[in-house]
């Protein structure tokens, strides 16, 4: 794809004197007042090409920022995570974006010999039997995957919002993780679920069919459900389980790393 001339480049300082340098614009509160287009601004010419967005294609912050970053980098990088249970709804998405954006989508897939040990020894449902089945289940399927991917970044982007979840309430705008090495950049992390959808309403943002059955959030199909009217919208999401506990890993205390949302 040929890029426009307002194309930012990557910084040619080493990846560690870019993750220190961030460290000290978040200290001195340089990176507090901006906007989140301004934040990806920034992200783009501390970062790439060493950058990219996770995107679960199952939530709508992260095709809204999937649309921001377009639109200062239309090279930027974005991943998902293909758990091997998503619903055809998320798989359509993926392809509706590529083709809309005229990108390339990085499909992470987990490891198969992990994932077939873990069926043959606790059954394809294990992550209704306990919470530790379940987070075994997150962390070969999407936590491990993506640790993998994050070792060749210096920065990522995620969609996480603290109204989201009891579990996100302490999410910073920018966070630093792995010892120093890598740079967590979190837009949206004020933006109420308004906000959100009012963007994704005045851009023609695709997202999720499946959001307009019920669901405000969409991960794996047998963890995900619609919720009524009013109820708390991570109700959709392992609804067997209690409120502290629904996190998959890769934002939660298990991981010191993450992705996606």
């Amino acid at each position: 794809m040929a890029a426009s001339s307002q194309t930012l480049r990557a910084p040619a300082a080493p990846a560690r004197s870019a993750v220190a340098a961030a460290l000290g614009e978040m200290e001195s509160g340089r990176l507090d007042g901006l906007t989140p287009a301004e934040l990806l601004r920034w992200a783009v010419q501390r970062f790439h090409p060493r950058l990219a967005l996770a995107c679960s294609f199952g939530n709508p912050e992260g095709l809204v920022l999937l649309d921001m970053l377009h639109r200062i980098e239309p090279r930027a990088r974005v991943w998902t995570l293909d758990t091997g249970r998503l619903p055809q709804e998320t798989h359509d998405l993926v392809d509706r974006v590529r083709d809309r954006y005229d990108i390339t989508v990085e499909v992470v897939l987990p490891d198969a010999v992990a994932v077939q040990q873990m069926v043959q020894r606790h059954g394809m449902n294990l992550f209704y039997e306990s919470l530790e089945k379940r987070r075994l289940c997150c962390r070969l399927r999407k936590v491990e995957p993506n640790r993998r991917f994050l070792a060749g970044l210096d920065g990522y982007i995620t969609g996480l919002r603290r109204e989201q979840n009891i579990t996100r309430q302490n999410a910073r705008r920018v966070e630093v993780e792995d010892g120093g090495r890598m740079v967590k950049i979190n837009p949206l992390v004020d933006w109420r679920a308004e906000q959100v959808w009012d963007y994704v309403r005045e851009h023609s943002v695709p997202v999720n069919r499946l959001h307009a059955r019920g669901y405000p959030s969409v991960g794996c199909a047998p963890c995900s459900r619609a919720v009524q009217p009013g109820e708390d919208p991570r109700g959709g999401r392992w609804w067997w389980e209690l409120p502290e506990t629904k996190e998959c890993g890769l934002h939660g205390e298990e991981e010191s790393i993450g992705s996606g949302i």
